[in-house]
C-alpha cells in the first residue's frame, strides 16, 4: 500500500543589493532541497509554512508573496533513517507526496539549522538550479524566478 502525505514549503529568497539569493538546505545523503514539512491538524498552508520555516531555519520574518502557489506531486520510497522510523511507527514506506510551495522573502542572512539539515547555502538562481537535487523543486524554483521577473520584483 501507498501512503498519501501533503507538505507545505517555500522558495525562500533574500535580496543582496540587486541580486536575489535563494535558500537551499542540505538534508544529507546528497539531497539538497527547499524548506518544507507536513501540515499539522488544524493548520492552514501558510501557518504550516511559517512554522516549518522557523523550525528548520530559524527564520521568523517571512513575507509570503501574493499570487504564487505551486503544487508538485511525486512518489518516493523511504530509505535509511526515514524508512526505519516509518516502520517503527507502523507507517508505509512508499509515499505519494503532494507538496505545495509558496514564495517567501526574508531580510535575514543567518540561518539556525534544525537537526533535519546538515548545511545550507544562499545561491543565485543558476547555482541553485545546478545544485538542487530533484526535478520537481527545480521546476518550482524556475517558476519562482519567472514570477519575480514578471512582477518586476528583480
Amino acid at each position: 500500500m501507498i501512503a498519501f502525505e501533503k507538505s507545505v514549503g517555500a522558495v525562500i529568497f533574500r535580496k543582496e543589493g540587486k541580486d536575489i539569493k535563494y535558500l537551499l538546505l542540505d538534508y544529507g545523503s546528497d539531497y539538497w532541497g527547499l524548506a518544507k514539512g507536513h501540515i499539522e491538524e488544524g493548520e492552514s498552508e501558510t501557518e504550516t509554512l511559517k512554522r516549518e520555516a522557523k523550525e528548520e531555519t530559524g527564520l521568523d520574518d517571512l513575507k509570503i508573496l501574493d499570487g504564487f502557489r505551486e503544487t508538485v506531486s511525486y512518489l518516493y520510497i523511504a530509505k535509511g533513517l526515514e524508512k526505519e522510523e516509518r516502520k517503527r511507527e507502523g507507517r508505509k514506506t512508499i509515499v505519494f507526496k503532494r507538496a505545495v510551495f509558496y514564495l517567501a522573502e526574508t531580510l535575514k542572512k543567518n540561518i539556525e539549522l534544525s537537526e533535519e539539515h546538515i548545511n545550507f547555502k544562499w545561491l543565485s538562481f543558476q547555482d541553485m538550479v545546478s545544485q538542487i537535487s530533484f526535478r520537481a523543486p527545480k521546476k518550482v524554483l524556475e517558476k519562482s524566478e519567472e514570477f519575480l521577473r514578471k512582477n518586476n520584483l528583480i
